[in-house]
């Protein structure tokens, strides 16, 4: 791993029950760049991603994620790693019975912080995806949208070093999407590493950056026109 890069993957394969997903797989992704993963529904996006958090093993390769081996990462090391990530979700995962503030909450008191500096970064970064004044609503009162920016906020809260967004947009409508895009593109423009699972082309059209696609288990960087 280069002092630029957050990402590397060195010629990764990754196969389940003698069928390969994933290639020779080779990717990296550098210090405050924003880049997107399409491919097909089955062309091994998920797996791509879960190579990353180490919910998937390499058959065959070297993984590294902010300074970790993940290949060789003992599984005491693994919730260590998991803290340098933030990790958006399509269908939200907040849970429902607990109010915003609360469920935001909820991923510093698991790291053991205190509770002082958990109020104070719980109203951080609520204000900067716009929804502190929402703080005591519950996750079924607030809009697809509001409930994926409080998504944002929860993988925010430990302060990771990249942010990982598992089709973001997915569930929600064209208007809506776009205000998303914009808060990603802030959080990204303040230096945060994305990358970003995508199936939606036309965000990708609109908000350009760097693209890379999954296709019969080959990874390429490629132009989407």
């Amino acid at each position: 791993m280069t002092e630029n890069s957050v990402i590397d993957l060195n010629n990764v394969t990754v196969a389940f029950n003698g069928t390969t997903v994933l290639e020779n797989i080779n990717f990296s992704l550098d210090v405050g760049e924003f880049c997107y993963v399409i491919g097909k529904t089955g062309a091994g996006k998920s797996s791509f991603l879960k190579l990353l958090y180490r919910d998937v093993l390499p058959t065959r390769g070297v993984v590294r994620v902010a300074d970790y081996e993940v290949s060789n990462l003992p599984d005491n090391k693994v919730p260590f790693l998991r803290r340098r990530l933030g990790i958006v979700f399509q269908d939200f995962q907040l849970l429902p019975d607990r109010n915003i503030y609360e469920n935001v909450a909820f991923a510093l008191r698991v790291t053991g912080q205190k509770n002082r500096y958990i109020k104070q970064r719980v109203l951080e970064v609520l204000g900067l995806v716009g929804l502190s004044h929402k703080r005591k609503a519950m996750p079924a009162d607030l809009s697809g949208g509001e409930q994926q920016r409080v998504v944002i906020a929860r993988a925010l809260a430990n302060e990771p070093r990249i942010l990982l967004a598992d089709e973001p947009t997915g569930n929600l409508d064209p208007e809506v999407s776009a205000s998303i895009m914009e808060l990603l593109k802030t959080i990204n423009n303040r230096g945060m590493s994305v990358l970003m699972v995508t199936h939606d082309y036309e965000v990708v059209r609109r908000f350009p950056y760097r693209t890379v696609q999954i296709k019969d288990g080959g990874l390429e960087d490629i132009k989407v026109i």
